[in-house]
C-alpha cells in the first residue's frame, strides 16, 4: 500500500513538472512567433514602400509577395490563448512552489523560537494555507459550474469560459494537498522543503575550492 501511494505521489509530481513546462514552453513559442509576425509585417511593408520609392520593381513585386504570405497566418488568438496558459500555468505553479519550498514567507518569528513552539507554529502555519486555498478551491468550483450554466465562451477562440476557470478550482485544491502534504511530512520528519537559488535541476554542483575547506 505504501509503495503504491509513493508511485502515485510520484506521478502527480511528474504531471505537474509536465503540465507547468509545457504551458510555459508553448506560450513562449507562440508569443515568439507572433511578436516575429508583427516585426517581420512591419519590415517588408518598409521594404516595400522604399522600393517603390527607388523604382526596383522586382524588389517591390518580392517585398508585396513575401508581405502577403506571411499576413496569411492569423495569429489574433495568440495573446488570448497566452493569456489563458499563464493563468493555468500560474495555478499549477503556485502548488509546485508550496511542494519545492519555492514560496517567499516572512518567517522571522518562527526562525527565531525553538522547539514545540516552533513545530506548532509551522504547522499552524501550513494548516492555514490549507484552508485558505480550500475555500479558495471551493469558491472557485461554484465559480465554474455557475460560468458553465451561463454557456459564456471567449472572445477570440470561443473557448468555453468554465474549462479556463477550471484552473481556479483544480490549481487550488492541489495546492491544498501540497500544504497538507508538507505539513504532514514535517510532522514526520521535521523536515521542510527548502528551495536553494543557486541550485539547477539536472546540474550537479561543482566540489568547493581547496581554499574555501
Amino acid at each position: 500500500m505504501r509503495d503504491r501511494w509513493r508511485d502515485a505521489a510520484r506521478l502527480l509530481d511528474h504531471l505537474e513538472e509536465i503540465v507547468i513546462a509545457t504551458l510555459i514552453g508553448a506560450a513562449t513559442l507562440i508569443v515568439f512567433v507572433a511578436v516575429a509576425q508583427r516585426y517581420g509585417l512591419s519590415g517588408v511593408a518598409s521594404v516595400y514602400r522604399w522600393s517603390r520609392a527607388e523604382d526596383i520593381p522586382w524588389l517591390t513585386s518580392l517585398a508585396k509577395s513575401l508581405f502577403f504570405t506571411i499576413a496569411y497566418v492569423r495569429l489574433t488568438w495568440a495573446q488570448e490563448l497566452c493569456i489563458f496558459m499563464v493563468v493555468w500555468m500560474a495555478k499549477f505553479g503556485a502548488a509546485y512552489g508550496v511542494r519545492t519550498g519555492i514560496h517567499v514567507g516572512v518567517d522571522i518569528l518562527v526562525e527565531n523560537l525553538t522547539g514545540n513552539a516552533k513545530r506548532a507554529m509551522i504547522v499552524a502555519g501550513l494548516l492555514a494555507g490549507a484552508l485558505f486555498t480550500a475555500i479558495v478551491g471551493t469558491l472557485g468550483a461554484h465559480l465554474v459550474w455557475h460560468i458553465f450554466r451561463t454557456g459564456q465562451t471567449s472572445a477570440v477562440l470561443e473557448v468555453p469560459m468554465w474549462f479556463v476557470y477550471l484552473a481556479v478550482p483544480l490549481g487550488s485544491y492541489l495546492m491544498c494537498f501540497r500544504f497538507l502534504e508538507v505539513a504532514w511530512h514535517f510532522w514526520k520528519t521535521g523536515e521542510r522543503p527548502h528551495h536553494d537559488p543557486g541550485k539547477v535541476e539536472g546540474i550537479d554542483q561543482p566540489p568547493p575550492a581547496e581554499g574555501a575547506r
